[in-house]
């Protein structure tokens, strides 16, 4: 039997992954290269992801808005949004009221070509470094990365490598859902890949629409900040899409409450 007192939370999290508290893929859940893309189809329920690494302009605005709807979201950072004095207080509201604060790596680090997503950049020793420099991150922050285990892989690419490693550290792998464009809100108008907030705001309720689940189950990915290489800031609009939302009855939950009922 492990005498688990005399570890720190990481080797905690290690020790039971050695021990077979692994993460096992329930058939509720839609599964992509061994991470989560998306929630159970069968309930009107949302996931507001927000992500940050270098940017978070739309940090009080969003808030305000999920305070207004009543809704807790649930937010992802690198550990160099958490070293950055200056988004401090928005890291403390959203642990002070109640949303879910997770890892989003340390470094930003491309795990895999875009060419080819089976192939790994990086070595299981540096995967882990990098997560443990974030989780040290988070837990500074007054969170229990051992309680907060779900995390979103930097860029939201990453291939089952990446997946079992994140499974042995205990930690479970979850990605956006596709087909809203909701990620794009990233892009600047100088880039050739630029979407407008317009063209998100009308593809997330063409998704909504034209697939047969809906949004059930959805991950939406928006960014708390988008530099300012983006002047058409798609967190401006959280207010009137939620109101859609909710006219079409869905539900926002955390990313826990989306899926821990599923994953063992």
């Amino acid at each position: 039997m492990y005498r688990l007192m005399r570890f720190g939370p990481f080797a905690i999290g290690l020790l039971l992954a050695q021990a077979g508290c692994m993460t096992t893929q329930s058939s509720n859940l839609t599964w992509v290269r061994g991470g989560i893309e998306r929630g159970p189809l069968d309930e009107k329920n949302i996931s507001l992801i927000f992500t940050g690494g270098s940017f978070a302009e739309g940090g009080a605005h969003i808030l305000d808005v999920l305070e207004r709807h009543d809704i807790k979201g649930s937010f992802f950072f690198t550990g160099d949004f958490f070293r950055t004095m200056e988004f401090d207080p928005t890291i403390k509201r959203i642990v002070r009221e109640g949303h879910y604060l997770g890892i989003h790596s340390d470094k930003h680090l491309l795990y895999c070509p875009w060419e080819d997503v089976n192939k790994t950049l990086v070595t299981k020793e540096q995967f882990a470094q990098d997560i443990r420099d974030c989780q040290k991150e988070l837990e500074r922050c007054g969170v229990d990365p051992q309680k907060n285990r779900y995390w979103i892989p930097p860029y939201e690419w990453y291939n089952d490598e990446i997946s079992k490693w994140s499974n042995e550290m205990g930690l479970v792998l979850f990605n956006f859902s596709p087909g809203s464009y909701s990620n794009a809100d990233y892009t600047g108008e100088a880039d050739s890949n630029y979407r407008s907030s317009d063209f998100i705001y009308q593809k997330i309720l063409e998704k909504e629409e034209k697939d047969p689940h809906g949004l059930n189950g959805f991950f939406l990915l928006i960014h708390i900040g988008a530099g300012p290489g983006r002047r058409d800031k798609f967190f401006t609009r959280l207010d009137p899409l939620l109101k859609d939302l909710e006219k079409r009855g869905y539900k926002f939950v955390r990313v826990d409450e989306m899926i821990g009922p599923y994953v063992k």
